[in-house]
């Protein structure tokens, strides 16, 4: 090789999105191509990723939304009462929801002042769910949060499991963090800015990882119940 020339480090393919078992089997293939010890390793105990999937669009993201810091209980009965409000849950409807309506469904303030921003993205076209499946992670991440209530954890989940990315990685997860330290044997819990380090070995198939350890967590904590 020439002096003064540096190898390239070889492309790593890209990975479609996760909609069925098959592309998700894909999409594992890629993860083990880069990082084969250690999947295999945590495959091992806790068994291969799982797909969990959800509706996404406006929905999919309320849910997501109304989800956080509440019980999954709480999730269920406040999101069941904002579907019967709102059946077919359009932007219209909720700009149009006075503050007693979305009260009656559960909201706290601060969630409706999220739903409606989301809703305002999607009227003044700021928001395309369709054009978020064509970007890639950190980019949809970034459309996703420059909305107001929208941050990079929420964000980062919808990409997961409502649009199937394969690179989208929470690194803000409490669980995964925690996940993380303990199957790579790390002094410490790792914050978000060193996870993201981390998990560079593991794009394009980040969100995989993400499953594979989520999965491996709780089969350890069971373990450590009993």
């Amino acid at each position: 090789m020439p002096a003064g020339r540096r190898s390239r480090k070889p492309e790593r393919p890209s990975v479609g999105p996760i909609r069925c078992e098959a592309t998700l089997a894909e999409a594992f293939a890629a993860l083990r191509a880069v990082d084969e010890t250690l999947i295999d390793r945590l495959v091992a105990e806790a068994g291969p990723p799982p797909l969990r999937l959800r509706e996404g669009g406006l929905r999919g993201l309320a849910w997501i939304v109304l989800s956080q810091q509440v019980s999954t209980a709480s999730a269920k009965a406040i999101h069941g009462r904002l579907a019967q409000r709102f059946p077919e849950m359009t932007a219209r409807a909720l700009l149009s929801a006075d503050d007693a309506a979305l009260r009656e469904c559960g909201l706290s303030a601060p969630k409706m002042r999220t739903l409606r921003a989301v809703a305002a993205a999607i009227a003044e076209q700021r928001l395309d769910f369709e054009a978020l499946a064509g970007m890639d992670a950190d980019a949809a991440r970034a459309a996703l949060t420059a909305i107001h209530g929208i941050g990079p954890w929420t964000a980062d989940i919808y990409l997961l499991f409502c649009l199937g990315h394969a690179d989208a990685w929470p690194a803000g997860d409490l669980a995964l963090q925690e996940a993380a330290r303990m199957a790579l044997r790390l002094r410490e819990r790792p914050d978000a800015k060193k996870l993201e380090r981390i998990a560079e070995r593991w794009r394009p198939a980040r969100g995989v990882a993400a499953r594979i350890l989520w999965a491996w967590y709780g089969v350890r904590k069971a373990v450590a119940v009993e």
